[in-house]
């Protein structure tokens, strides 16, 4: 007896994946961006990150491979010492000074001893840099990701509505596209953030709802092409409902154009969050992100302290990079240009 599946046709994400796995720098960046993400989840569980805020070095402490700071530049001078002078005479809290120093000598041997380097360095306050790149990751991957999402979504959704149906629905979704396109994009923010104030999902919303409008121009595009198609009037012949069609036929050949917007709207709104947080309308003063840490290094890299600059640099270039080439893979994958060639 033959085998009923070996006459069934693969599905398209069954073909994707096909495609996907044949692509080797997509899979690497795959396993890239599947580490970042575990990173993100290990530190929103307090695993790894969580202790960015204690003060463990020397302030500015440099990194492990470039070694400890000279004493002038921890501004220790050393006195040439004489024969003992009595001032008692002269000054009447003298005696005291002497109990003062025992005390203070007591209080630094209970303090941890910092250290004078730290693997990748450390800020003004002595934090470890390491850490503080990890607590700042789950910050900004989240942000620039699920503000994409968000975006991405509602782009998706209304570029959809608008493109199939047309008619007054397409136009009263024009109309609001055009409000949104018509008003600068920071005065939308600013308002935005007065609306919600700050915090991660303050700004997860602020960016998504001020960053749709590119995904639904595209999909709009794309709908109002694909609806008269052969494919789409065979599906209306044999009843498919409007939603089957929107969603199980016409989305799946254009869901490479979300995808890409998908990746430039993370890589932008991981940007926009350094903005923002540079302005005082991102993430709360007791977070920690790369937005911050990038405002942070601006004052120290005019006194040579690089190391903070460099290591969030870094980070993002390699998250943002594997994350762009993962999505124009996955995008290549469900071309349905390229689909054809199976």
């Amino acid at each position: 007896m033959s085998n009923p599946s070996q006459g069934r046709s693969q599905g398209v994400w069954a073909l994707a994946w096909k495609r996907m796995k044949a692509d080797r720098v997509g899979m690497f960046c795959l396993g890239l961006v599947a580490a970042f993400s575990l990173l993100v989840l290990l530190a929103a569980l307090d695993v790894v990150g969580k202790n960015w805020q204690q003060e463990v070095g020397v302030p500015n402490a440099p990194p492990h491979f470039v070694g400890p700071k000279p004493p002038e530049a921890l501004g220790v001078i050393e006195v040439p010492k004489g024969p003992p002078v009595d001032i008692s005479d002269i000054d009447p809290l003298a005696p005291k000074y002497k109990e003062w120093e025992e005390a203070a000598k007591k209080y630094a041997t209970e303090e941890a001893p910092r250290h004078e380097t730290l693997p990748f360095g450390g800020d003004r306050l002595g934090r470890d840099i390491v850490q503080k790149v990890i607590k700042g990751a789950e910050v900004s991957i989240v942000v620039g990701l699920f503000a994409a999402l968000v975006a991405t979504t509602i782009g998706t959704l209304l570029g959809a509505i608008s493109g199939f149906f047309g008619g007054k629905i397409g136009d009263a979704l024009e109309w609001v596209y055009n409000v949104f396109t018509a008003i600068p994009s920071i005065l939308l923010i600013f308002a935005f953030a007065v609306i919600f104030g700050r915090g991660i999902l303050s700004v997860v919303m602020i960016l998504g709802l001020t960053g749709w409008t590119g995904v639904y121009r595209l999909v709009r595009a794309e709908f109002m092409k694909h609806r008269q198609r052969e494919y789409v009037r065979s599906a209306e012949a044999i009843g498919a409902s409007t939603g089957s069609r929107i969603f199980k036929h016409i989305l799946p050949n254009v869901s490479h154009v979300s995808l890409v917007q998908l990746s430039l709207l993370v890589v932008s709104f991981i940007k926009s969050e350094v903005i923002l947080s540079y302005l005082g309308l991102g993430v709360s003063v007791d977070q920690v992100s790369w937005g911050t840490m990038l405002a942070e290094a601006q004052s120290e890299l005019i006194l040579g302290y690089w190391w903070q600059l460099a290591a969030v640099t870094v980070t993002m270039a390699v998250f943002v990079t594997a994350f762009a080439l993962f999505t124009d893979a996955l995008r290549d994958a469900l071309d349905p240009k390229l689909r054809g060639l199976e």
